[in-house]
C-alpha cells in the first residue's frame, strides 16, 4: 500500500548547518556513507570490535543498563547479565552503522534487506474499519522499524528534536523519505489524532520515563515504572487496534526483522488497566530479542514516594 502524505513539519536545510562547528558531524555522516558500501561481514566485525570496546569504556551507560537488567531479570546470574550487556552494545553499534543504508539506500534494496512479520494484521483490521496504532518498543533498530512501516503503509507520530541541528535535519527528513507525517511533540495530540483517524498508522513509543507529572506507576517486569497513561485513550478516540512492535537484527539471516505481535486485547479506556496491558505488551516485544532493547535508558529513574533512584 502506498504511503499517504509527506510531512510538512520537518526541519528545512539552511546554510547555518554548514558552519565549521558542524564539520565533524558532516565528517561522521561521510564515514557512514563509506560504511554503507562495505560488505556485511566487515560491518559485523566492526560492530563487534567497537561494541566490546564501548561496553568496557562507557561505564555510565553500562551501569544504567546493568541496573535495568538486574531489576527486570532477577533470576539471571552475573555472567548472564554481562553477556546480555556485551551483545547489547554490539547490536547498538551495528544499528548505528546501519543508518547509512537506512538513509541512502534505494527503497527497493531496503525492502529486500528488512523483513517483516505480522504485517498482514494491518490489512485485516483495516478491512474491519479499525485504525491502527503501532506500539513500537525502543530497540536499537527503532528507525529500521519506522522505515519498514512507512514504506508500506505511511505512518504518523510525534518527533523529538535532536540537539545537533544537522542530525535533527537529516534524521527527520530520512524518517519521512517514504511518506508519512511527523509532528513536533510540543504540537500535542490533536494533529496526531487527525492523522490516525484519516488512516495513517500511528507509531507510538511509550517506554521512556518522562517524569512523574503526567505519569502513573505501573509494573514493567514486576518493577513499578512511571508510565504515561495515554494509549488506551488514543485507541478509544481513534477507534484503533494496538499492535505491539519491535525490530531486531537476525544474525543468521543477516537482516533486520520488524515484527508486529498480536493486538492488545480488552483495551477498556481505563488508565490503570490499559497502561498495565501496554507494559505487558512491551515485555512481550522485549522477549523477541532481549539484548537489542534500549537498556541504556533510565527506565526506572522516577520512583514512587519514599523510594530512591535505582541508579545512584
Amino acid at each position: 500500500m502506498a504511503a499517504h502524505s509527506v510531512s510538512s513539519n520537518i526541519p528545512a536545510f539552511r546554510l547555518s548547518l554548514l558552519h565549521p562547528r558542524y564539520w565533524f558531524t558532516w565528517l561522521g555522516i561521510g564515514c557512514l556513507l563509506v560504511v554503507a558500501c562495505l560488505p556485511e561481514f566487515v560491518t559485523s566485525s566492526l560492530s563487534h570490535i567497537i561494541g566490546v570496546y564501548g561496553a568496557a569504556k562507557n561505564k555510565k551507560r553500562y551501569h544504567i543498563a546493568k541496573v535495568n537488567l538486574k531489576l527486570c531479570y532477577p533470576d539471571k546470574n552475573e555472567s548472564e547479565i554481562d553477556d546480555l550487556l556485551q551483545r547489547h552494545f554490539i547490536e547498538h553499534v551495528r544499528a548505528m552503522l546501519y543508518y547509512a543504508r537506512l538513509w541512502f539506500y534505494p527503497e527497493f534494496i531496503l525492502r529486500r534487506k528488512i523483513l517483516v512479520e505480522g504485517f498482514e494484521q494491518i490489512d485485516k483490521y483495516r478491512q474491519k474499519n479499525s485504525n491502527i496504532i503501532i506500539l513500537l518498543s525502543h530497540s536499537v533498530g527503532l528507525d529500521v522499524a519506522i522505515a519498514s512501516i512507512s514504506m508500506r503503509y505511511g505512518a504518523n507520530g510525534p518527533y523529538k528534536a535532536m540537539r545537533n541541528p544537522v542530525i535533527d535535519w537529516l534524521l527527520a527528513n530520512r524518517r519521512v523519505r517514504y511518506g508519512g507525517t511527523i509532528f513536533p511533540r510540543e504540537d500535542g495530540l490533536r494533529p496526531i489524532l487527525r492523522a490516525t483517524r484519516s488512516g495513517d498508522p500511528l507509531v507510538y513509543l511509550a517506554d521512556e520515563d518522562l517524569g512523574s507529572e503526567r505519569s502513573i506507576f505501573v509494573p514493567l517486569f514486576g518493577v513499578q515504572k512511571a508510565t504515561i497513561p495515554v494509549l488506551g485513550r488514543l485507541a478509544k478516540s481513534c477507534n484503533a487496534i494496538v499492535l505491539p512492535c519491535i525490530c531486531c537484527y537476525d544474525r543468521q539471516l543477516k537482516k533486520y526483522i520488524t515484527t508486529l505481535l498480536p493486538a492488545i486485547e480488552n483495551m477498556t479506556g481505563k488508565d490503570a488497566e490499559d497502561t498495565l496491558a501496554m507494559n505487558q505488551a512491551i515485555e512481550r516485544t522485549i522477549a523477541v530479542c532481549p539484548a537489542q532493547y534500549f537498556w541504556t535508558f533510565r527506565l526506572f529513574q522516577t520512583r514512587p514516594p519514599g523510594e530512591v533512584s535505582a541508579y545512584d
